[in-house]
């Protein structure tokens, strides 16, 4: 399973990258705006740091607006994914975006249904959020299971990108069922690193080995 960071802030990402860990970085507009900086560039620097999918998502709302957003958001760099929301405009923008060799993300997935609809006109990846899922009473990886057996019986070639991920039990639920790609934010990789086992192994043998050193003196 690959792992994205959900963030837009240049520092996370390339300490990240540095551990030899990120296949690739999903943004939004909320994560843009807390950067100081032209966005274009911001992406642009992502880019060059991950060289690997990095989601840039349109604000317009209609599809005329998506696909001029979209091929403007493609140009900026070639690993560049266009990220859209699944309305019936997103679905028509991703279909000719798709059409002209763009990657595309449709975002805000709540139902299979959805992700079906959004593999059928060529969506390189889907994304459903399962801690919106989760915030209101539903099982959020239920609906990963299904999209993944969806997928799986009729060779869709449309990624699972697990997305709206609050905890390292979200990761491992959607490598379990399957999921190709889960989009973390930094704060939950590091959880993913921490155990106190490990901690308390660590300072153990370390012990021991000034120990040992010591009664060799």
């Amino acid at each position: 399973m690959k792992l994205f960071v959900d963030t837009g802030n240049l520092k996370e990402i390339e300490a990240l990258a540095a551990l030899g860990i990120l296949d690739g970085v999903t943004t939004n507009p909320t994560l843009l705006a807390k950067e100081s900086g032209d966005y274009r560039q911001i992406l642009k620097q992502i880019c060059r740091t991950v060289q690997g999918p990095v989601s840039a998502e349109v604000v317009a709302t209609d599809a005329a607006g998506m696909i001029r957003e979209g091929r403007d958001l493609a140009g900026i760099d070639e690993h560049i994914v266009v990220k859209v929301p699944f309305t019936k405009e997103g679905v028509k923008a991703c279909k000719t975006l798709a059409s002209e060799g763009h990657r595309v993300n449709v975002t805000l997935i709540f139902s299979a249904t959805q992700a079906w609809l959004a593999a059928k006109v060529g969506a390189s990846y889907v994304s459903p959020f399962v801690g919106r899922l989760d915030d209101v009473g539903t099982t959020g990886m239920t609906l990963v299971r299904e999209i993944v057996d969806i997928f799986d019986n009729y060779e869709f070639s449309t990624e699972v990108l697990v997305a709206s991920v609050r905890n390292p039990i979200h990761v491992v639920e959607a490598a379990r069922m399957g999921a190709d790609v889960v989009t973390v934010p930094a704060a939950v990789i590091e959880q993913c690193f921490k155990h106190p086992l490990t901690d308390i192994g660590l300072e153990r043998f370390l012990k021991d080995w000034e120990k040992a050193q010591a009664a060799k003196v």
